[in-house]
């Protein structure tokens, strides 16, 4: 079988390719190229989007040769531009909390970046990557499944795939540990066997992909009382409890925000609780979306830490959970996993708290 790798430069990306190469099948090695210099400052901190890209992608080069398979780079700076970046500008402004990795996944990872490999001549069964997730497989539907190393795993990253790019992609990290597989790359002698993970999403300080100056607003309680002063509600996000400069003892947590009045809106812990949601742009992975309207046991998970909460109860767009969660941002993904096992049923946008 052919496979095409989308190499990052790190560790996992790597060993995914090595494992398919000594399975005997053929392989060839694609990145993305999303920075451009002059257009943002970027900064020191290793991300997926930064300066050092340039350093990541010689590295990935050097990969490739030791492999002994071909590699090509194709720049995708445009369309992460348009449809990351200011994606990311805009839920900030709106007063949601944005997830990039989710929307660059399914609209670049696992779209632009195979389609441009393909129209430009490769040929390839497969497009495989360095993600800790599973593909699985259900009456028919794909879906992607939680990681045998818990504490890597990625699937909620992953949960806005197609039926399509699923059925054709594949995780050869899925049954790995973390462990494992640095051990797999030292024994083999790559490179990037003690590279550290990428952590965050921006190389530099978030405020400058957002572009909006500073703006004096009201920090307020829920009757509305002023209790402080911030500098702009988009330095803000749902849940934060650090860095709001409010006194008393008891903490406060950050409930809301109201991007029309520029307010922040803070509480106490149990104010932050909630036990219901509801989603936009829902997608379905092994969920047939005929049974969209009945009660679905479920668990949820929120945000990318963590495991999935439960027992949950989705219907249509909305879930209901027994145990209460607190700091759920609109703007961020809710992600339905099976009640009995690790795949995901289905996911969408978090439109609001209920």
């Amino acid at each position: 079988m052919k496979y095409a790798v989308g190499l990052s430069g790190g560790v996992d990306s790597s060993v995914a390719a090595m494992l398919l190469k000594e399975q005997g099948h053929e392989v060839v090695g694609i990145t993305m190229k999303l920075w451009r210099d002059g257009v943002y400052k970027g900064g020191d901190r290793d991300a997926c989007f930064g300066a050092h890209e340039i350093e990541d992608i010689e590295t990935a080069r050097k990969l490739a040769e030791k492999l002994g398979i071909d590699y090509r780079v194709f720049d995708c700076f445009d369309t992460y531009n348009r449809e990351v970046i200011a994606y990311f500008r805009e839920t900030y402004l709106s007063g949601k909390t944005p997830n990039p990795c989710v929307r660059c996944n399914a609209m670049l990872k696992f779209g632009l970046l195979p389609r441009l490999a393909r129209e430009s001549g490769l040929a390839f069964d497969k497009f495989a990557t360095g993600h800790y997730a599973r593909i699985v497989e259900r009456n028919g539907r794909h879906g992607v499944a939680r990681a045998a190393d818990g504490s890597k795993d990625q699937s909620y990253f992953l949960y806005r795939l197609s039926q399509e790019q699923l059925a054709t992609s594949e995780f050869p990290l899925g049954g790995y540990t973390k462990k494992e597989i640095r051990e797999l790359a030292r024994a083999r002698g790559l490179v990037t066997a003690e590279r550290p993970d990428s952590m965050d999403f921006y190389s530099g300080d978030q405020n400058e992909l957002i572009g909006e100056p500073d703006r004096e607003g009201e920090i307020v309680d829920l009757s509305g009382k002023v209790l402080g002063k911030h500098n702009g509600f988009w330095h803000y996000t749902i849940g934060q409890r650090k860095g709001l400069g409010i006194g008393g003892g008891v903490p406060f947590y950050v409930i809301d925000l109201n991007a029309c009045r520029n307010q922040v809106i803070i509480g106490r812990a149990d104010d932050a609780v909630k036990t219901s949601l509801e989603v936009v742009d829902l997608v379905y992975g092994t969920l047939d979306p005929s049974a969209a309207d009945e009660a679905v046991p479920c668990r949820v998970k929120v945000r990318s830490a963590g495991l999935p909460k439960g027992p949950a109860v989705l219907k249509g767009t909305r879930c209901e959970f027994s145990e209460g969660i607190a700091g759920i941002a609109p703007g961020q993904s809710a992600v339905f996993y099976a009640a009995d096992s690790d795949e995901i049923l289905a996911g969408g946008v978090i439109a609001r708290e209920v």
